[in-house]
């Protein structure tokens, strides 16, 4: 047992530090765990070839008492999500179960096997459909080192006593090699993120053996063949920087991350070609989102404003056209009927406080320092919907933030007086352009 455990140990490193410089190598292609070890203990039990008088499990018995003669320890790496090649050292101790008939015997064997694996439910692409539950199938080559520990005998043996046995040359001590190919199925459960427990059955057919099992040179017609059934149970381990157990890992498919990928950038472009204040100017260049429709713009969206008055020019020639026309039926200053009739507004978007058209903010700002003995009535309105306090609140909160900037253009606080008219009901409901023009601030120009 000391060499089972010093080879343990030595396995267990070794495994250890190939997969700690593979993941630094790979860490960031990595996507699940690739390495996984396994440690199963259980039954192995010989058939066919042994000497007369001499058998393994008690045939009085149901399951033949088993016994626990048999310990492996594995080490599995995932090619892909569904085949892989695993590493194995083995260790059995082959006896005659208590009080079966049996003449006594013993026969050591360490072995090490080389497998391929194949992760049986991601093969046929039914894992979700199992959960927590997984299988895994298995076949390669194994070769092992007997040892005979069995008594030899001399003389003739009464078993039973209606028989006679001669002398058995059981080999004691002697070490052969032998191999042959092992094939196996391992139900597993993945009881915590990174750790299962499975049931593995494997069947070894050997090509080269000489020895029977209790340790005597088997019958030349046995052509060097003989079989072992080993039945375990064990707890496997992933290794690696997922979360999550490499058997049960989520694995996506590259083509379709790929698509992922194409589609966020097509929606990411379709975004950026939006154009929200329909001026021609996607919105990724627009400067000025809330131009107002049929406005000239330049090549970044702005109001064009050749003068720099910060009124952009459609609107002067608008006031100007106005202003004429005003000047020729009334004496009334004509900026002061424009500003109370409502000609120069300043927009919202819905909601919103901040304003999203302000230039008439800078026309009410130019023409109180130029007019110092004028002062301002700011009348806010809110979104079109029933008149209520949070309606309110927002109407009275648009012309408090006009005031603000005002303020800040250097307008005295005396010269501005607040008022809010809750919502402007005068346009359809229905209509999302139109609604647009009732989310504003208004003037009066008082003297």
């Amino acid at each position: 047992m000391k060499k089972i455990t010093l080879l343990s140990v030595f396995f267990i490193s070794l495994f250890s530090i190939n997969a700690q410089e593979q993941k630094e190598k790979n860490k960031s292609s990595l996507d699940y765990n690739k390495w996984t070890i396994e440690t199963t203990v259980g039954q192995a039990s010989g058939k066919d070839t042994y000497a007369v008088g001499y058998y393994s499990s008690d045939p009085k018995t149901f399951f033949g008492q088993p016994q626990a003669n048999s310990i492996s320890l594995g080490a599995r790496y995932m090619l892909n999500p569904k085949f892989g090649v695993k590493l194995g050292l083995h260790y059995e101790d082959l006896k005659p179960v208590k009080n079966n008939g049996s003449l006594p015997f013993e026969m050591e064997m360490l072995g090490v096997s080389i497998s391929g694996v194949v992760n049986a439910f991601r093969l046929f692409d039914i894992e979700n459909q199992f959960g927590r539950f997984g299988l895994l199938i298995h076949a390669g080559a194994k070769i092992d080192r007997m040892t005979s520990k069995t008594q030899d005998f001399a003389g003739l043996i009464t078993f039973p006593a209606s028989n006679s046995i001669p002398k058995t040359d059981n080999n004691y001590g002697r070490t052969e090699l032998s191999g042959g190919y092992v094939i196996g199925f391992s139900p597993q459960y993945r009881f915590s993120k990174k750790m299962s427990i499975l049931l593995d059955v494997s069947f070894q057919n050997n090509y080269r053996q000489h020895f029977n099992w209790n340790g005597s040179y088997s019958e030349s017609y046995n052509n060097l063949t003989s079989k072992l059934t080993t039945t375990s149970i064990g707890l496997t381990y992933s290794m690696g920087e997922s979360k999550i157990h490499g058997d049960w890992a989520v694995i996506k498919d590259k083509n379709i991350e790929k698509i992922e990928a194409l589609e966020n950038k097509i929606s990411t472009v379709e975004a950026q070609t939006k154009d929200t204040d329909k001026d021609g100017v996607p919105d990724y260049i627009d400067q000025e989102n809330n131009s107002i429709e049929n406005t000239l713009v330049d090549a970044r969206g702005k109001m064009i404003d050749v003068n720099k008055n910060g009124v952009s020019d459609d609107i002067e020639k608008y006031v100007e056209k106005s202003i004429k026309g005003i000047s020729e039926k009334t004496t009334e200053d004509p900026i002061v009927r424009l500003v109370n009739e409502g000609y120069v507004v300043v927009l919202f978007e819905s909601k919103k406080t901040t304003p999203s058209v302000s230039t008439g903010i800078d026309f009410i700002s130019t023409y109180l320092k130029n007019n110092p003995n004028s002062s301002i009535e700011i009348t806010g309105y809110g979104d079109q919907i029933a008149n209520n306090k949070i309606n309110d609140d927002l109407a009275k909160s648009r012309a408090e933030e006009v005031k603000a900037i005002l303020l800040k253009s250097g307008i005295e606080i005396s010269r501005l007086q607040v008022v809010s008219k809750s919502s402007d009901n005068s346009v359809k409901a229905d209509s999302d352009a139109a609604k647009k023009l009732v989310r504003k601030v208004c003037f009066i120009i008082k003297k």
